[in-house]
């Protein structure tokens, strides 16, 4: 079994230096892939120094920040080639416990994806505002509605998939980034049949660095999910293919 965790990064020179080796030591069949936007703080150099002592470190390195939607999707596309049998999204900053790895594994069993949800058993979000946690958790509520997703928290970027799902999916045609991203990739897997699980965890703030929040993230999700809607009710009339 191979494992790839891709951990997309700009300016995260510490915290990958603390996690990469941490993941790495969760067993043989991890690795992890760097995908790197051009760091001023040469994160790129850290997963190159990383690399030399573990070759289980891979690094893809990007010309400049490109948006965590496309990084992913590079991402994906490194890891299908590398063979992986299962791919982690999961962010660098510590917001995401690198022991909940294996707990995403034993959920694979049952599913073709698995969230790692802070919604799925109440809320569990530690040490963020408070309007930031509400504008998550309605933002949620929202795109559950107008999408018809059954999982709770569909903004989540700590998730596992299967190769075969990832596999079936036209990664060319998702343009979008940030939560829009998250939710057009469930609604990708939702839309073709795949089973989709969530496992509740906990969401921690930023270990360090500084949050790439941003209006036009918001407003990219808040348009996407229409999107998403009306391509949905297109399709069942056979007015566009895909």
């Amino acid at each position: 079994m191979k494992i790839i965790v891709i951990i997309p990064t700009y300016n995260e020179a510490e915290n990958i230096r603390i996690l990469v080796p941490k993941i790495l030591g969760l067993g043989k069949e991890f690795h992890v892939l760097v995908v790197d936007d051009n760091s001023p703080d040469r994160t790129a150099d850290v997963a190159r120094s990383l690399r030399k002592d573990d070759s289980r470190v891979m690094l893809l390195e990007r010309p400049g920040k490109m948006g965590l939607g496309s990084a992913y999707i590079a991402g994906f596309k490194y890891a299908l080639k590398e063979k992986a049998d299962y791919i982690f999204e999961m962010d660098a900053d510590h917001s995401h416990d690198y022991k909940d790895l294996p707990r995403f594994l034993e959920k694979m069993n049952e599913f073709d994806m698995v969230i790692g949800s802070r919604y799925a058993n109440g809320i569990s979000v530690v040490n963020w505002p408070l309007p930031r946690l509400l504008l998550s958790y309605f933002g949620n509520v929202y795109a559950r509605l107008v999408t018809g997703l059954r999982t709770f928290d569909n903004t989540a970027g700590f998730k596992c998939f299967k190769r075969k799902v990832l596999e079936s999916i036209d990664l060319d045609r998702i343009h979008s980034n940030g939560y829009a991203f998250q939710i057009e990739m469930n609604f990708n897997a939702h839309s073709k049949g795949f089973r989709i699980g969530e496992i509740s965890v906990i969401f921690w703030g930023r270990y360090s660095g500084v949050s790439k929040m941003s209006g036009h993230i918001v407003r990219e999700a808040v348009l996407t999910v229409w999107r998403l809607r009306f391509e949905s009710i297109f399709r069942k009339l056979g007015l566009r293919k895909g």
